[in-house]
């Protein structure tokens, strides 16, 4: 069983999850790849303190880079996209 801790890695900070937190109440994190939707509603709201309507997840498979001395492969994440109550947020910065 994972702990709230580990389901939840860190939030993604980017220009796009900053407006859509601002405008539209969600929030992007990055998650344990055995996490499932039920799981990171409770770890937001545990650690966090708020109310969680919905979560989006997506899996983004690694990417095949060429550098001078071969290729590299990026690692695969999963992410999650977490809508809140109207009336909750959270301050990241």
């Amino acid at each position: 069983m994972l702990d709230a801790t580990q389901i939840i890695k860190r939030p993604i900070i980017t220009e796009k999850t900053t407006w859509e937190a601002g405008s539209r109440n969600r929030y992007a994190f990055e998650i344990h790849k055995d996490a499932t939707k039920p799981q990171v509603a409770a770890s937001i709201a545990k650690l966090y303190g708020v109310r969680v309507e919905s979560v989006a997840t997506m899996n983004r498979k690694g990417e095949a880079k060429r550098n001078r001395y071969g290729t590299t492969t990026t690692p695969t994440v999963k992410r999650a996209i977490v809508q809140l109550h109207a009336e909750d947020s959270i301050d990241l910065y």
